[in-house]
């Protein structure tokens, strides 16, 4: 990527023009006032990790004791669903799908309803640390080798997108104008996360997350009052929103179309049943709270709050292209494509707004980033080291042994995928992350709702090819090299005819009904 300094860029009426702006310096913020910045930053969460981490042994890094505070997992939880996606990507989106998005969310809302009264009953009920033995209990071995690899399969290729959002805009703005590769700047931040999680794991987590979504929330916050007061046209920010052109939230006008709302809703509802019920990083700080009473009001609070932050996150997009249209600042383009996902930065860093914006945009870009990708680490971590490495049935003194081995192995996972998204990914973040959803967790979907709205055993060993079948009819279905369906937008209801599929052909290979 280039650095911010005599770009081509791509103007939000679609022509094209050749804009200047001046090389990165913030003109009153210097590089080294940033370094130092995240620097200080991390040593705040060095010493969180510190301060939650003593006495931390294998229970406390799974399953944080079973003793968290609802309130506190339920706020941190905002940070971890949101990140740096929600963060930079949303607004960018904007331009091109207005406040479609809010369709998906208020499918999230009846989602989160299933997870809470359906799904962590269930966990709490079988008390298990990964959410997928309650496969191997209800069908087999291979069953739940299969969930918890399609887990790993989600949970890398997500983590992954998120982290490569943050520090590509960090390289673009930062790292390119001092020579850094992007691949030291991914190495750095992958390392950091391990440096404050190797310890205490969910247990630091949790109170990491709820100081990172303070600083993200307050990012935000402050951001969208000097965007609107910057504005300057006497106007509410209610009203700034509304007048901005980008304020659209229900579409019914065409089927055909991939935001249709009854798309929108559906693929949104079983995207948060997925990514947050199947989802052993999100589900792992459910499980860590008393019981299944404080879960439920933590799941119900955190669905609440997400509601209204992606609102704001969506009106932040409009007054920033709002506030592009009048000062001439268009979409970067980089390697040949516009990249809406680096409007915030380009505003945030490259305009006049002032001091006060640059440093909020890079708290609320690294507290986002960070505060899911720690949660991700350490539940990928949790799941390999209980599912495949069947961590609870080895001797007690080597249980830390393989989770601290496991814990740096994928560490480095994630940042060989990282790198191979890197040089293979054109999309917007967020459409990139629903997309593979829609692959990645219909399988899991179909996995559990078979075990639980059903009594029929499995052939257990053909599971595993049920589940591969599943996602390559999916990708056949949506293939643009075929007319299917004529004119047919595929949107987020991907994940339901995977799942669906799943669920058919578990039906082919099932038993007779358990009595």
């Amino acid at each position: 990527m280039a650095p911010c300094t005599g770009v081509v860029f791509k103007t939000i009426a679609g022509r094209e023009a050749a804009v200047r702006l001046p090389a990165f310096s913030l003109s009153h913020m210097s590089p080294l006032f940033i370094l130092l910045f995240i620097c200080t930053y991390f040593i705040v969460l060095l010493g969180t990790a510190w301060a939650t981490s003593r006495g931390a042994d294998n229970a406390s890094f799974f399953v944080g004791g079973r003793q968290s505070n609802w309130m506190v997992v339920a706020f941190g939880m905002i940070g971890a669903s949101l990140s740096g996606i929600t963060f930079i990507s949303i607004p960018g989106w904007v331009a091109s799908s207005e406040f479609a998005y809010m369709q998906m969310v208020f499918g999230y809302v009846a989602g989160y309803i299933v997870i809470a009264y359906v799904l962590m009953p269930v966990y709490y009920k079988l008390n298990v640390t990964s959410i997928y033995t309650y496969l191997e209990r209800r069908f087999g071995k291979w069953s739940y080798k299969t969930g918890a690899l399609f887990f790993l399969l989600s949970r890398v290729t997500g983590a992954s997108i998120r982290l490569l959002l943050v520090a590509s805009v960090l390289q673009y703005c930062m790292f390119d104008a001092w020579g850094v590769p992007f691949e030291a700047t991914v190495m750095v931040s992958i390392m950091l996360i391990w440096l404050y999680t190797y310890r205490g794991g969910i247990k630091t987590i949790i109170w990491t997350d709820t100081l990172q979504t303070f600083f993200m929330l307050l990012s935000l916050a402050v951001t969208i009052w000097l965007l609107n007061e910057r504005l300057d046209d006497g106007r509410d920010l209610a009203a700034s929103v509304r007048d901005s052109g980008y304020a659209r939230v229900f579409f019914f006008d065409d089927f055909m179309k991939s935001n249709h709302f009854i798309k929108q809703f559906i693929g949104g509802m079983f995207i948060a049943i997925g990514m947050t019920g199947l989802d052993q990083d999100m589900m792992q700080k459910n499980l860590s709270c008393r019981n299944i009473r404080e879960a439920q009001w933590n799941m119900m609070s955190f669905t609440g709050i997400l509601v209204v932050v992606n609102l704001f996150f969506l009106s932040l997009g409009a007054l920033l292209y709002t506030f592009a249209g009048a000062n001439g600042i268009s979409v970067p383009v980089v390697d040949g494509s516009a990249r809406t996902d680096l409007l915030f930065a380009e505003i945030a860093l490259n305009s006049d707004l002032g001091l006060a914006v640059g440093i909020l945009f890079l708290l609320g870009l690294i507290a986002a980033a960070y505060s899911s990708a720690d949660s991700a680490l350490t539940s990928l971590t949790t799941s390999f080291s209980v599912d495949f490495l069947d961590l609870e049935k080895k001797p007690e003194a080597q249980r830390e042994v393989i989770r601290k081995r496991t814990h740096i192995w994928m560490s480095g996972v994630l940042f060989v995928v990282i790198l191979l998204l890197h040089y293979t990914m054109t999309r917007n973040a967020i459409g990139m992350l629903i997309y593979y959803a829609g692959f990645t967790y219909g399988p899991l979907i179909g996995l559990f709702f078979f075990g639980l709205l059903t009594r029929k055993p499995l052939r257990d060993h053909l599971a595993p090819v049920v589940c591969i079948v599943a996602p390559l009819l999916t990708a056949l279905l949506q293939s643009p090299g075929h007319s299917w369906f004529g004119n047919y937008q595929w949107g987020p209801e991907l994940i339901l005819v995977n799942a669906l599929l799943t669920f058919t052909g578990l039906w082919t290979i099932s038993g007779k009904r358990v009595k």
